[in-house]
Protein backbone atom coordinates (compact mmCIF):
# COMPACT_ATOMS: atom_id res chain seq x y z
CA UNK A 1 0.00 0.00 0.00
CA UNK A 2 1.35 3.45 -0.89
CA UNK A 3 2.53 5.57 2.02
CA UNK A 4 0.47 8.53 3.09
CA UNK A 5 2.23 11.64 1.75
CA UNK A 6 3.15 14.00 4.59
CA UNK A 7 4.69 17.46 4.61
CA UNK A 8 8.47 17.46 4.72
CA UNK A 9 8.35 19.28 8.05
CA UNK A 10 6.35 16.43 9.57
CA UNK A 11 8.73 13.82 8.10
CA UNK A 12 11.70 15.68 9.60
CA UNK A 13 9.94 15.73 12.97
CA UNK A 14 9.29 11.97 12.79
CA UNK A 15 12.97 11.27 12.20
CA UNK A 16 14.04 13.68 14.97
CA UNK A 17 11.75 12.06 17.53
CA UNK A 18 12.77 8.53 16.48
CA UNK A 19 16.53 8.94 16.15
CA UNK A 20 17.32 11.81 18.51
CA UNK A 21 14.60 11.48 21.15
CA UNK A 22 14.31 7.67 20.79
CA UNK A 23 10.55 7.71 21.28
CA UNK A 24 8.31 4.80 20.43
CA UNK A 25 6.24 4.77 17.25
CA UNK A 26 3.11 5.19 19.37
CA UNK A 27 4.46 8.33 21.08
CA UNK A 28 5.59 9.79 17.76
CA UNK A 29 2.18 9.09 16.22
CA UNK A 30 0.46 10.92 19.10
CA UNK A 31 2.79 13.89 18.85
CA UNK A 32 2.69 14.25 15.05
CA UNK A 33 -1.01 13.55 14.58
CA UNK A 34 -0.52 10.50 12.33
CA UNK A 35 -0.99 6.73 12.41
CA UNK A 36 1.65 4.42 13.90
CA UNK A 37 1.87 2.53 10.61
CA UNK A 38 2.78 5.80 8.88
CA UNK A 39 5.57 6.42 11.41
CA UNK A 40 6.93 2.93 10.84
CA UNK A 41 6.79 3.32 7.07
CA UNK A 42 8.71 6.62 7.02
CA UNK A 43 11.36 5.39 9.44
CA UNK A 44 11.90 2.32 7.25
CA UNK A 45 12.06 4.46 4.11
CA UNK A 46 14.63 6.77 5.73
CA UNK A 47 16.70 3.78 6.80
CA UNK A 48 16.67 2.31 3.29
CA UNK A 49 17.70 5.72 1.93
CA UNK A 50 20.76 5.72 4.19
CA UNK A 51 19.66 8.78 6.15
CA UNK A 52 20.98 9.51 9.63
CA UNK A 53 20.18 12.17 12.23
CA UNK A 54 20.81 15.03 12.09
CA UNK A 55 19.83 15.34 8.44
CA UNK A 56 22.35 17.08 6.16
CA UNK A 57 22.02 20.88 6.32
CA UNK A 58 21.86 21.16 2.51
CA UNK A 59 19.04 18.60 2.18
CA UNK A 60 15.97 20.57 1.08
CA UNK A 61 12.38 19.31 0.95
CA UNK A 62 12.57 18.29 -2.69
CA UNK A 63 15.71 16.21 -2.22
CA UNK A 64 14.31 14.55 0.91
CA UNK A 65 11.10 13.60 -0.92
CA UNK A 66 13.12 12.15 -3.79
CA UNK A 67 15.20 10.01 -1.41
CA UNK A 68 12.19 8.67 0.44
CA UNK A 69 10.02 7.86 -2.54
CA UNK A 70 12.56 6.75 -5.14
CA UNK A 71 12.54 3.61 -4.74
CA UNK A 72 20.58 -0.05 41.80
CA UNK A 73 21.40 -0.34 45.65
CA UNK A 74 20.58 -3.64 47.40
CA UNK A 75 17.65 -3.96 49.75
CA UNK A 76 18.15 -4.08 53.49
CA UNK A 77 19.09 -7.62 54.57
CA UNK A 78 16.82 -9.60 56.84
CA UNK A 79 14.92 -12.89 56.78
CA UNK A 80 11.68 -12.48 54.77
CA UNK A 81 11.79 -8.75 55.27
CA UNK A 82 10.83 -6.46 52.42
CA UNK A 83 12.69 -3.27 51.54
CA UNK A 84 11.01 0.02 52.43
CA UNK A 85 8.13 0.58 50.03
CA UNK A 86 9.17 4.22 49.52
CA UNK A 87 12.55 2.93 48.36
CA UNK A 88 10.93 0.55 45.84
CA UNK A 89 8.69 3.29 44.46
CA UNK A 90 11.62 5.70 44.17
CA UNK A 91 13.75 3.12 42.37
CA UNK A 92 10.95 2.32 39.93
CA UNK A 93 11.10 5.90 38.68
CA UNK A 94 14.66 5.34 37.46
CA UNK A 95 15.13 4.49 33.82
CA UNK A 96 15.06 0.76 33.08
CA UNK A 97 14.29 -0.32 36.66
CA UNK A 98 11.48 -2.89 37.01
CA UNK A 99 9.89 -4.78 39.89
CA UNK A 100 11.57 -7.96 38.69
CA UNK A 101 15.01 -6.36 38.87
CA UNK A 102 14.27 -5.10 42.37
CA UNK A 103 13.03 -8.55 43.38
CA UNK A 104 16.23 -10.19 42.08
CA UNK A 105 18.31 -7.75 44.13
CA UNK A 106 16.09 -8.46 47.14
CA UNK A 107 16.50 -12.25 46.78
CA UNK A 108 20.26 -11.91 46.40
CA UNK A 109 20.40 -10.23 49.80
CA UNK A 110 17.56 -12.41 51.22
CA UNK A 111 17.79 -15.96 49.78
CA UNK A 112 14.86 -17.08 51.96
CA UNK A 113 12.73 -14.06 51.10
CA UNK A 114 9.40 -13.82 49.30
CA UNK A 115 8.83 -15.25 45.85
CA UNK A 116 8.32 -12.81 42.99
CA UNK A 117 4.51 -13.03 42.98
CA UNK A 118 4.26 -12.25 46.72
CA UNK A 119 6.85 -9.49 46.37
CA UNK A 120 4.74 -7.79 43.65
CA UNK A 121 1.48 -8.38 45.54
CA UNK A 122 2.73 -6.66 48.68
CA UNK A 123 4.09 -3.69 46.74
CA UNK A 124 0.85 -3.22 44.81
CA UNK A 125 -1.20 -3.41 48.00
CA UNK A 126 0.93 -0.63 49.46
CA UNK A 127 0.81 1.53 46.33
CA UNK A 128 -2.99 1.14 46.32
CA UNK A 129 -3.12 3.15 49.55
CA UNK A 130 -1.55 6.18 47.85
CA UNK A 131 -3.43 9.02 46.18
CA UNK A 132 -4.49 8.23 42.62
CA UNK A 133 -1.88 10.61 41.19
CA UNK A 134 0.90 8.74 43.03
CA UNK A 135 -0.16 5.22 42.10
CA UNK A 136 1.01 5.38 38.53
CA UNK A 137 4.78 5.10 38.34
CA UNK A 138 6.43 7.77 36.19
CA UNK A 139 10.05 7.61 35.13
CA UNK A 140 12.28 10.35 36.52
CA UNK A 141 12.53 13.39 34.25
CA UNK A 142 10.13 11.86 31.74
CA UNK A 143 6.86 13.80 31.91
CA UNK A 144 5.64 17.27 32.85
CA UNK A 145 1.86 17.55 33.21
CA UNK A 146 0.37 21.01 32.56
CA UNK A 147 -3.09 22.60 32.84
CA UNK A 148 -5.01 25.61 34.16
CA UNK A 149 -6.88 25.60 37.45
CA UNK A 150 -10.63 25.97 37.11
CA UNK A 151 -10.76 28.54 39.90
CA UNK A 152 -9.70 32.12 39.11
CA UNK A 153 -8.31 34.94 41.30
CA UNK A 154 -9.69 38.50 41.26
CA UNK A 155 -7.20 41.35 40.80
CA UNK A 156 -8.46 44.87 41.61
CA UNK A 157 -7.40 47.97 39.68
CA UNK A 158 -6.28 50.46 42.37
CA UNK A 159 -7.46 53.43 40.28
CA UNK A 160 -10.86 52.35 38.92
CA UNK A 161 -11.71 49.71 41.52
CA UNK A 162 -12.69 47.26 38.76
CA UNK A 163 -11.61 43.63 39.05
CA UNK A 164 -10.17 41.25 36.49
CA UNK A 165 -10.02 37.49 36.86
CA UNK A 166 -6.56 35.90 36.65
CA UNK A 167 -6.03 32.25 35.68
CA UNK A 168 -3.55 29.97 37.46
CA UNK A 169 -1.26 27.79 35.32
CA UNK A 170 -0.20 24.62 37.16
CA UNK A 171 2.42 22.02 36.21
CA UNK A 172 3.73 18.93 37.99
CA UNK A 173 6.62 16.55 37.29
CA UNK A 174 5.51 12.93 36.99
CA UNK A 175 7.96 11.22 39.35
CA UNK A 176 8.14 13.74 42.21
CA UNK A 177 4.91 15.75 41.80
CA UNK A 178 7.08 18.86 42.23
CA UNK A 179 4.66 21.67 41.39
CA UNK A 180 4.90 25.05 39.66
CA UNK A 181 2.18 27.71 39.52
CA UNK A 182 1.95 31.10 37.81
CA UNK A 183 -0.94 33.51 37.32
CA UNK A 184 -1.83 35.51 34.20
CA UNK A 185 -4.84 37.50 33.03
CA UNK A 186 -5.39 35.28 30.01
CA UNK A 187 -5.15 31.68 28.94
CA UNK A 188 -4.34 32.65 25.36
CA UNK A 189 -1.41 31.32 23.37
CA UNK A 190 1.20 33.95 24.42
CA UNK A 191 0.36 33.38 28.11
CA UNK A 192 0.38 29.59 27.62
CA UNK A 193 3.85 29.72 26.06
CA UNK A 194 5.20 32.15 28.67
CA UNK A 195 3.94 29.86 31.44
CA UNK A 196 5.93 26.95 29.97
CA UNK A 197 9.09 29.06 29.62
CA UNK A 198 8.75 30.10 33.28
CA UNK A 199 8.10 26.50 34.33
CA UNK A 200 11.27 25.22 32.64
CA UNK A 201 13.29 27.97 34.35
CA UNK A 202 11.67 27.06 37.69
CA UNK A 203 12.57 23.38 37.32
CA UNK A 204 16.06 24.20 36.06
CA UNK A 205 15.73 21.65 33.26
CA UNK A 206 13.52 20.13 30.58
CA UNK A 207 11.49 16.89 30.72
CA UNK A 208 11.34 14.46 27.83
CA UNK A 209 7.58 14.87 27.32
CA UNK A 210 5.03 17.63 27.98
CA UNK A 211 1.53 16.30 28.67
CA UNK A 212 -1.17 18.98 28.29
CA UNK A 213 -4.88 18.53 28.48
CA UNK A 214 -6.64 19.20 25.17
CA UNK A 215 -6.57 22.94 25.83
CA UNK A 216 -7.18 25.05 22.72
CA UNK A 217 -4.05 27.17 23.35
CA UNK A 218 -1.87 24.08 22.97
CA UNK A 219 -4.01 21.67 20.93
CA UNK A 220 -5.76 23.20 17.92
CA UNK A 221 -8.04 20.20 17.28
CA UNK A 222 -8.55 17.69 20.12
CA UNK A 223 -8.95 14.08 19.08
CA UNK A 224 -8.40 10.76 20.80
CA UNK A 225 -6.12 9.43 18.07
CA UNK A 226 -4.87 12.49 16.15
CA UNK A 227 -4.65 15.70 18.24
CA UNK A 228 -3.44 18.68 16.21
CA UNK A 229 -0.65 20.55 18.08
CA UNK A 230 -0.52 24.35 17.73
CA UNK A 231 2.49 25.29 15.48
CA UNK A 232 3.85 27.81 18.02
CA UNK A 233 3.59 25.23 20.82
CA UNK A 234 5.33 22.71 18.60
CA UNK A 235 8.14 25.16 17.81
CA UNK A 236 8.64 25.92 21.51
CA UNK A 237 8.93 22.19 22.23
CA UNK A 238 11.57 21.84 19.50
CA UNK A 239 13.53 24.76 20.95
CA UNK A 240 13.72 22.98 24.31
CA UNK A 241 14.35 19.56 22.77
CA UNK A 242 11.16 18.03 24.14
CA UNK A 243 7.92 16.71 22.65
CA UNK A 244 4.21 17.37 23.27
CA UNK A 245 1.89 14.37 23.71
CA UNK A 246 -1.61 15.50 24.81
CA UNK A 247 -3.86 13.43 27.02
CA UNK A 248 -6.54 11.36 25.33
CA UNK A 249 -10.05 12.76 25.27
CA UNK A 250 -12.28 11.28 28.02
CA UNK A 251 -9.35 9.49 29.71
CA UNK A 252 -9.03 11.20 33.11
CA UNK A 253 -6.33 8.81 34.33
CA UNK A 254 -4.01 10.20 31.66
CA UNK A 255 -3.97 13.51 33.53
CA UNK A 256 -4.43 12.33 37.12
CA UNK A 257 -1.10 13.85 38.09
CA UNK A 258 -1.93 17.39 37.01
CA UNK A 259 -5.55 17.16 38.16
CA UNK A 260 -4.25 16.28 41.60
CA UNK A 261 -1.72 19.13 41.40
CA UNK A 262 -4.51 21.54 40.40
CA UNK A 263 -6.64 20.37 43.29
CA UNK A 264 -3.74 20.77 45.73
CA UNK A 265 -2.91 24.22 44.30
CA UNK A 266 -6.52 25.35 44.67
CA UNK A 267 -6.54 24.10 48.26
CA UNK A 268 -3.14 25.29 49.47
CA UNK A 269 -2.61 28.37 47.29
CA UNK A 270 -5.91 29.82 46.09
CA UNK A 271 -7.96 28.97 49.16
CA UNK A 272 -5.15 30.18 51.41
CA UNK A 273 -5.17 33.54 49.59
CA UNK A 274 -8.94 33.90 49.43
CA UNK A 275 -9.06 36.78 51.93
CA UNK A 276 -6.27 38.78 50.28
CA UNK A 277 -6.94 41.66 47.90
CA UNK A 278 -4.43 41.99 45.06
CA UNK A 279 -3.88 45.20 43.14
CA UNK A 280 -1.59 43.88 40.39
CA UNK A 281 -0.71 40.59 38.72
CA UNK A 282 2.87 40.98 39.97
CA UNK A 283 1.67 41.23 43.58
CA UNK A 284 -0.47 38.14 43.07
CA UNK A 285 2.42 36.10 41.66
CA UNK A 286 4.67 37.07 44.58
CA UNK A 287 2.05 35.70 46.97
CA UNK A 288 1.62 32.57 44.83
CA UNK A 289 5.40 31.96 44.95
CA UNK A 290 5.40 32.05 48.77
CA UNK A 291 2.54 29.54 49.01
CA UNK A 292 4.15 27.41 46.32
CA UNK A 293 7.32 27.02 48.40
CA UNK A 294 5.22 25.95 51.39
CA UNK A 295 3.34 23.43 49.23
CA UNK A 296 6.48 21.80 47.81
CA UNK A 297 8.10 21.62 51.26
CA UNK A 298 5.03 20.09 52.96
CA UNK A 299 5.67 16.40 53.92
CA UNK A 300 3.62 13.69 52.24
CA UNK A 301 0.95 12.10 54.43
CA UNK A 302 1.33 8.49 53.28
CA UNK A 303 5.00 8.26 52.36
CA UNK A 304 8.31 9.70 53.43
CA UNK A 305 9.69 12.98 52.09
CA UNK A 306 8.16 15.95 50.29
CA UNK A 307 7.74 17.09 46.71
CA UNK A 308 10.96 19.06 46.96
CA UNK A 309 13.02 16.20 48.42
CA UNK A 310 11.80 13.80 45.72
CA UNK A 311 12.50 16.41 43.05
CA UNK A 312 16.06 16.96 44.29
CA UNK A 313 16.87 13.24 44.42
CA UNK A 314 14.84 11.86 41.49
CA UNK A 315 13.61 14.35 38.89
CA UNK A 316 16.23 17.07 38.91
CA UNK A 317 19.23 14.84 38.02
CA UNK A 318 17.21 13.29 35.17
CA UNK A 319 16.04 16.54 33.52
CA UNK A 320 17.80 17.69 30.38
CA UNK A 321 19.70 20.99 30.61
CA UNK A 322 18.04 24.22 29.53
CA UNK A 323 19.06 25.69 26.15
CA UNK A 324 21.43 28.66 26.11
CA UNK A 325 18.56 31.09 25.50
CA UNK A 326 14.90 31.02 26.46
CA UNK A 327 12.33 30.57 23.71
CA UNK A 328 11.26 33.80 22.00
CA UNK A 329 7.53 33.79 21.42
CA UNK A 330 6.55 33.51 17.78
CA UNK A 331 3.27 33.03 15.98
CA UNK A 332 2.81 31.08 12.77
CA UNK A 333 0.44 32.07 10.00
CA UNK A 334 -0.19 31.05 6.42
CA UNK A 335 -0.30 33.65 3.65
CA UNK A 336 -0.85 33.69 -0.10
CA UNK A 337 1.63 35.73 -2.19
CA UNK A 338 -0.25 38.39 -4.13
CA UNK A 339 0.40 39.31 -7.77
CA UNK A 340 2.54 42.24 -6.58
CA UNK A 341 4.87 39.67 -4.84
CA UNK A 342 3.88 40.92 -1.36
CA UNK A 343 2.08 39.16 1.50
CA UNK A 344 -0.35 40.80 3.89
CA UNK A 345 0.61 40.43 7.55
CA UNK A 346 -1.62 42.35 9.97
CA UNK A 347 -2.34 45.00 7.33
CA UNK A 348 1.32 45.62 6.36
CA UNK A 349 2.77 44.31 3.10
CA UNK A 350 6.11 42.46 2.98
CA UNK A 351 7.91 41.46 -0.21
CA UNK A 352 9.03 37.96 -1.19
CA UNK A 353 10.89 36.86 -4.36
CA UNK A 354 8.61 37.65 -7.31
CA UNK A 355 8.86 34.06 -8.61
CA UNK A 356 6.63 32.99 -5.69
CA UNK A 357 3.53 34.85 -6.87
CA UNK A 358 0.32 32.97 -5.88
CA UNK A 359 2.22 30.46 -3.72
CA UNK A 360 1.15 29.74 -0.15
CA UNK A 361 3.89 30.39 2.40
CA UNK A 362 4.37 30.00 6.16
CA UNK A 363 4.99 33.20 8.11
CA UNK A 364 6.80 33.23 11.47
CA UNK A 365 6.16 36.38 13.52
CA UNK A 366 8.16 37.52 16.53
CA UNK A 367 7.94 40.88 18.26
CA UNK A 368 10.66 42.27 15.95
CA UNK A 369 10.88 40.14 12.80
CA UNK A 370 8.79 38.61 10.02
CA UNK A 371 10.21 35.43 8.46
CA UNK A 372 8.69 33.88 5.34
CA UNK A 373 9.23 30.16 4.70
CA UNK A 374 8.39 28.13 1.63
CA UNK A 375 8.60 24.34 1.90
CA UNK A 376 10.34 24.76 5.26
CA UNK A 377 13.09 26.99 3.82
CA UNK A 378 13.38 30.70 4.62
CA UNK A 379 12.93 32.88 1.54
CA UNK A 380 12.55 36.34 3.11
CA UNK A 381 13.04 38.17 6.39
CA UNK A 382 11.99 41.71 7.32
CA UNK A 383 11.86 43.89 10.43
CA UNK A 384 8.29 43.81 11.71
CA UNK A 385 6.26 46.96 11.09
CA UNK A 386 3.03 48.11 12.68
CA UNK A 387 2.20 50.60 9.90
CA UNK A 388 -1.02 49.41 8.28
CA UNK A 389 -1.36 49.88 4.53
CA UNK A 390 2.40 50.43 4.05
CA UNK A 391 4.98 48.32 2.20
CA UNK A 392 8.34 46.83 3.12
CA UNK A 393 10.10 45.86 -0.12
CA UNK A 394 13.58 44.50 -0.84
CA UNK A 395 15.13 45.38 -4.21
CA UNK A 396 16.28 41.81 -4.85
CA UNK A 397 12.67 40.62 -4.67
CA UNK A 398 11.57 42.81 -7.58
CA UNK A 399 11.29 41.61 -11.17
CA UNK A 400 13.48 43.54 -13.61
CA UNK A 401 10.49 45.46 -14.91
CA UNK A 402 9.91 46.90 -11.46
CA UNK A 403 13.54 47.54 -10.61
CA UNK A 404 13.69 50.11 -13.39
CA UNK A 405 11.65 52.42 -11.16
CA UNK A 406 14.77 52.82 -9.05
CA UNK A 407 16.44 54.68 -11.95
CA UNK A 408 14.04 57.55 -11.29
CA UNK A 409 14.69 60.22 -8.65
CA UNK A 410 12.23 62.75 -7.21
CA UNK A 411 14.00 65.64 -8.98
CA UNK A 412 13.95 63.80 -12.31
CA UNK A 413 10.20 63.20 -12.04
CA UNK A 414 9.48 66.80 -10.95
CA UNK A 415 11.68 68.13 -13.76
CA UNK A 416 9.78 66.12 -16.38
CA UNK A 417 6.44 67.20 -14.95
CA UNK A 418 7.56 70.85 -15.09
CA UNK A 419 8.08 70.57 -18.83
CA UNK A 420 4.41 69.64 -19.17
CA UNK A 421 3.21 72.61 -17.11
CA UNK A 422 3.16 74.19 -13.65
CA UNK A 423 0.01 72.34 -12.52
CA UNK A 424 1.52 68.98 -13.50
CA UNK A 425 4.72 69.84 -11.63
CA UNK A 426 2.78 70.84 -8.50
CA UNK A 427 0.65 67.68 -8.65
CA UNK A 428 3.69 65.39 -8.91
CA UNK A 429 5.47 67.23 -6.10
CA UNK A 430 2.40 66.95 -3.86
CA UNK A 431 2.20 63.19 -4.49
CA UNK A 432 5.87 62.68 -3.60
CA UNK A 433 5.73 64.85 -0.51
CA UNK A 434 2.59 63.18 0.82
CA UNK A 435 4.33 59.79 1.07
CA UNK A 436 6.50 58.64 3.96
CA UNK A 437 9.14 57.76 1.37
CA UNK A 438 9.10 59.40 -2.11
CA UNK A 439 9.63 56.00 -3.77
CA UNK A 440 6.16 54.99 -2.63
CA UNK A 441 4.75 57.72 -4.87
CA UNK A 442 6.82 56.84 -7.94
CA UNK A 443 4.20 54.48 -9.37
CA UNK A 444 1.48 57.12 -9.15
CA UNK A 445 3.74 59.81 -10.70
CA UNK A 446 4.80 57.52 -13.54
CA UNK A 447 1.15 56.81 -14.18
CA UNK A 448 0.54 60.52 -14.69
CA UNK A 449 3.57 60.60 -17.02
CA UNK A 450 2.03 57.83 -19.13
CA UNK A 451 -1.23 59.75 -19.38
CA UNK A 452 0.74 62.12 -21.64
CA UNK A 453 0.91 59.29 -24.19
CA UNK A 454 -2.90 58.94 -24.26
CA UNK A 455 -3.96 62.58 -23.97
CA UNK A 456 -2.57 65.87 -25.28
CA UNK A 457 -0.18 67.58 -22.83
CA UNK A 458 -2.53 70.56 -22.39
CA UNK A 459 -5.34 68.24 -21.25
CA UNK A 460 -3.08 66.54 -18.69
CA UNK A 461 -2.04 70.00 -17.44
CA UNK A 462 -5.70 71.08 -17.12
CA UNK A 463 -6.66 67.85 -15.35
CA UNK A 464 -3.83 68.32 -12.83
CA UNK A 465 -5.04 71.88 -12.22
CA UNK A 466 -8.57 70.69 -11.45
CA UNK A 467 -7.27 67.88 -9.18
CA UNK A 468 -5.21 70.44 -7.25
CA UNK A 469 -8.32 72.55 -6.84
CA UNK A 470 -10.17 69.51 -5.45
CA UNK A 471 -7.12 68.61 -3.28
CA UNK A 472 -7.08 65.02 -4.57
CA UNK A 473 -3.41 64.26 -5.11
CA UNK A 474 -3.41 60.92 -6.96
CA UNK A 475 -3.09 59.30 -10.37
CA UNK A 476 -6.66 57.99 -10.17
CA UNK A 477 -8.05 61.49 -9.67
CA UNK A 478 -6.24 62.90 -12.72
CA UNK A 479 -7.24 59.91 -14.86
CA UNK A 480 -10.89 60.21 -13.79
CA UNK A 481 -10.97 63.91 -14.74
CA UNK A 482 -9.59 63.10 -18.19
CA UNK A 483 -12.00 60.22 -18.78
CA UNK A 484 -15.03 62.36 -17.88
CA UNK A 485 -13.73 65.38 -19.85
CA UNK A 486 -13.94 67.59 -16.77
CA UNK A 487 -10.58 69.08 -17.78
CA UNK A 488 -12.36 70.80 -20.69
CA UNK A 489 -14.57 72.78 -18.33
CA UNK A 490 -13.32 76.17 -17.28
CA UNK A 491 -12.22 76.63 -13.71
CA UNK A 492 -13.97 79.30 -11.61
CA UNK A 493 -12.10 82.61 -11.93
CA UNK A 494 -11.72 82.82 -8.14
CA UNK A 495 -10.29 79.31 -7.97
CA UNK A 496 -6.58 79.39 -8.66
CA UNK A 497 -4.88 76.11 -7.83
CA UNK A 498 -2.11 76.59 -5.33
CA UNK A 499 0.31 74.20 -3.82
CA UNK A 500 -1.20 73.24 -0.47
CA UNK A 501 0.43 73.71 2.91
CA UNK A 502 1.58 70.22 3.83
CA UNK A 503 1.96 68.62 7.25
CA UNK A 504 4.88 69.61 9.44
CA UNK A 505 6.67 66.30 8.99
CA UNK A 506 6.77 66.46 5.16
CA UNK A 507 10.29 66.65 3.70
CA UNK A 508 11.60 69.67 1.85
CA UNK A 509 14.12 70.22 -0.97
CA UNK A 510 17.04 69.19 1.25
CA UNK A 511 15.51 65.75 1.75
CA UNK A 512 15.35 65.08 -2.01
CA UNK A 513 18.93 66.32 -2.47
CA UNK A 514 20.08 63.92 0.22
CA UNK A 515 18.08 61.04 -1.32
CA UNK A 516 19.68 61.70 -4.70
CA UNK A 517 23.12 61.86 -3.12
CA UNK A 518 22.48 58.50 -1.44
CA UNK A 519 21.21 57.09 -4.73
CA UNK A 520 24.38 58.25 -6.50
Amino acid sequence: MAAERLSMRTIGEILRLKWEKRLSNKQIAQSCNIARSTVRDYVERAGRAGLRWPLPADLDDGSLEALLFSSVPSAEPGQRELPAMEYLRRELTRKGVTLRLLWLEYRQANPEGYQYSQFCLRYRRWSGTLDVSLRKTHRAGEKLFVDYAGQTIPVTDPVTGQTREASLFVSALGASSYTFAWASFSGDLPSWIEAHVRAFAFYGGVPEIIVPDNLKSGVTRPCTYEPDINPTYHEMARHYGTVVIPTRVAHPRDKAKVESAVQVAERWILAALRNHTFFSIEELNRAVAVKLRELNDRPFQKMDGSRRSLYETIDRPALKPLPATAYEYAEWKKARVNIDYHIDVDGHYYSVPYQMVRQQVDVRLTATTVEVLFKNRRVAAHPRSGLRGKHTTLTEHMPKAHQKYLEWTPSRIIEWAGRNGPHTRTMVQCILESRQHPEQGFRSCLGIIRLGKRYPPERVEAACGRALLLKTYSYRSVESILKTNLDKQALPESAAPEKPILHYNIRGREYYQQKEADHA
